[in-house]
């Protein structure tokens, strides 16, 4: 699939503060009520029906959009084996889950909305693998690297951390909404989009961390342990990935103890608006690697190192990162733009951004299940 599109859905503004729960959904018309279902206050959950996914905004929305399993009757499971039952194949289906599920991998085909209820959880490897059209929603992701990558069942001592799994791998698909998440803990990285996929919004999902004090593998980093969350495009040698790897993210929040890849990004037009970093201690947050076209906006970089930086003298060479209206607080390091690639100014897609100097208290109100 190539670069461009226009994007079939125009948002309508990004989410409010809320009243009575966490913030409407991005480009919800009811933003600010704290939803349309009755959804409990910051410190409840609501076990019946999810909160409004407001409208979708973003690359997921390019050409046909993403619908998930669309109107298909929800399918409740409380267990591993269940989820991943009904989220196999490609018949649309609509899964809520609920309760707190083991460690374990799940697969997720094409055609599906996963929404967690009350407070859900997933633990070990979600794999959205060959698959199209696929929401993730108001859920909690746990990796297996909690604390220590020899947790991890495919952890290989000889390789390091980056031997183990993330905590979600999306790969050969296109089409992929996440929202309302958190994502964490992932052994390799949190979520890394990789071979080709294409088409992906990531909206009001935060990402984090258990400190790690492991010390152990050829890539680890002592103390910090292999803390990097997000990878676009795995090697300078995919060649595969141009034009693809096209990627949303808004209203997100990097926090506790992510070091590198908010995001690491190659190839693809990446657009990055009214999201929040604010991962103290960390190397780096977003860096654009080989061929990398990176449009950041409105954005909120909080007491952290490097905002934006290239991969290297090379990658500045191919790359090129536009930064506009961003807030700084607090920060060291390197704040780059230009760059000697194709410049990417406008997504081709609507979109309503929120001043900057408000994104830090929207977010930290807003992101993550509901």
């Amino acid at each position: 699939m190539g670069a461009g599109g226009t994007g079939a859905s125009a948002g309508t503004g990004a989410g409010g503060t809320g009243t009575g729960g966490r913030g409407g959904a991005a480009g919800s018309a009811t933003a600010g009520t704290g939803g349309t279902t009755g959804t409990a206050g910051a410190g409840g959950a609501n076990c019946t029906t999810p909160p409004d996914p407001g409208t979708l905004v973003g690359w997921a929305a390019n050409g046909s959009g993403t619908s998930g399993g669309g109107s298909a009757t929800p399918q409740p499971v409380s267990t591993l084996a269940a989820l991943n039952a009904a989220a196999a194949g490609s018949s649309p289906a609509v899964i809520y889950v609920t309760g707190v599920l083991p460690n374990g991998t799940v697969t997720i085909g094409s055609n599906k909305t996963i929404v967690g209820l009350c407070g859900a959880e997933l633990h070990g490897h979600v794999d959205i693998v060959n698959s199209t059209n696929v929401i993730l929603r108001n859920i909690k992701v746990v990796g297996y690297g909690v604390g220590n990558c020899a947790l991890d069942p495919a952890y290989d001592p000889t390789v390091g951390c980056s031997s183990g799994a993330d905590a979600i791998s999306v790969e050969r698909s296109n089409h992929i909404w996440f929202d309302h998440d958190d994502i964490s803990d992932g052994t390799d990285g949190n979520l890394d989009i990789t071979l080709g996929s294409d088409f992906v919004t990531v909206s009001w999902t935060k990402f984090h961390y258990t400190a790690r004090t492991d010390n152990m593998g050829n890539d680890s980093t002592g103390a910090a342990g292999h803390r990097y969350s997000n990878l676009i495009g795995g090697s300078d040698n995919s060649t595969g990935d141009v034009g693809k790897l096209n990627v949303t993210w808004h209203h997100n929040w990097w926090a506790d103890r992510v070091m590198e890849r908010q995001p690491r990004i190659r190839y693809g037009k990446n657009h990055l608006y009214n999201n929040l970093w604010a991962s103290s201690g960390d190397n780096y947050c977003v860096r654009a690697g080989t061929n990398a076209q990176i449009l950041l906006e409105n954005n909120a970089f909080i007491g952290v190192k490097t905002p934006q930086e290239f991969n290297n003298t090379a990658d500045m060479g191919t790359s090129y990162i536009t930064a506009t209206n961003n807030v700084y607080t607090g920060v060291s390091g390197t704040q780059a733009t230009g760059g000697g690639g194709t410049p990417f100014t406008s997504p081709g897609y609507s979109y309503t951004l929120d001043t900057g100097s408000n994104v830090q208290a929207l977010v930290q109100l807003s992101a993550g299940p509901r």
